[in-house]
């Protein structure tokens, strides 16, 4: 007769601040964290999730096992982050842990690394892959003609927050608060003869010299290349300029003619198939 072996469910709790720097050293392990040689972003970004979001850990004796976090979108769940120590990877731990990320939210969605362990997990919780994203690199100056008669203006998160309600329906004064409040942070409008056509935020690397432009929303009546190309400049800042562009967006061709290249990428996947506007939304990686 053979013994059937069954594993303890892993403890989860919430995370608390505390935590931070345990979840630091896990994102270390999986290269997502590192020397602060600019301005530390990923500090302030994991504080925002454990005091706003659906934060949670797996604890193993004097240390965290694993992490995660989702976030209210508007549109559903997002899942921001699951990482479980390399050590402990393979043991049960990550499923039980993104069972209670998600709970029985849905929509949902995420964004999966090239890591091939990563997108069965996510196909098992109900997501499906939809298209790739491109962290996209190049020179400002290189940007292609468009948007040239467009104006930018600073803003701050209560207004970007006001555009992107009345736009899409979608309410995250809170998220705008972190986005306009990151290392450096240029939260600005986009003016098309006085109307606001497009909102984002560029902000400062952690450990490069690129500037990245965070987040790009888009009015849904508006054409997406102009506000783009504008955007990618003012964020550039005469240097170089890092963004996630869907695969689908029809700036990734003329942004690759013009130079740009592809530094790495992701996979979007959804429980659904339209749940965001990929022509009209440069997302920010972790929260959409």
């Amino acid at each position: 007769m053979t013994d059937v072996v069954t594993r303890e469910p892993p403890e989860v709790r919430s995370a608390t601040l505390a935590d931070i720097p345990g979840i630091r050293s896990i994102l270390i392990e999986h290269g997502n964290d590192g020397p602060t040689t600019i301005a530390d972003v990923v500090g302030p970004y994991l504080r925002h999730l454990v005091t706003t979001a659906r934060a949670l850990v797996v604890p193993e004796g004097d240390r965290l096992a694993a992490f995660g976090a989702t976030v209210e979108t508007g549109n559903g769940r997002h899942l921001t982050d699951l990482f479980v120590r390399t050590d402990r990877l393979g043991t049960g731990i990550g499923r039980p842990l993104l069972d209670r990320l998600f709970g029985a939210d849905s929509p949902r969605s995420t964004f999966a690394s090239d890591d091939p362990r990563a997108m069965p997990i996510y196909i098992r919780a109900g997501m499906s892959p939809r298209w790739p994203g491109l962290y996209m690199v190049g020179p400002g100056a290189g940007v292609p003609a468009g948007g040239e008669d467009l104006e930018i203006e600073p803003a701050d998160g209560g207004r970007l927050s006001g555009l992107e309600s009345a736009w899409t329906g979608r309410d995250r004064p809170g998220d705008h608060r972190f986005w306009t409040s990151q290392a450096d942070a240029d939260p600005f409008v986009v003016l098309d003869r006085g109307e606001a056509v497009a909102i984002g935020c560029g902000r400062a690397r952690q450990n490069s010299p690129e500037r990245v432009l965070d987040r790009l929303l888009i009015r849904p009546d508006n054409d997406a290349l102009g506000p783009i190309y504008a955007a990618l400049r003012r964020v550039a800042r005469g240097g170089q300029v890092l963004a996630l562009v869907p695969g689908p967006n029809p700036a990734v061709r003329p942004l690759l003619e013009a130079g740009f290249r592809i530094h790495e990428r992701d996979t979007f996947m959804a429980s659904e198939p339209d749940l965001f506007d990929e022509v009209r939304l440069l997302p920010n990686p972790g929260m959409l």
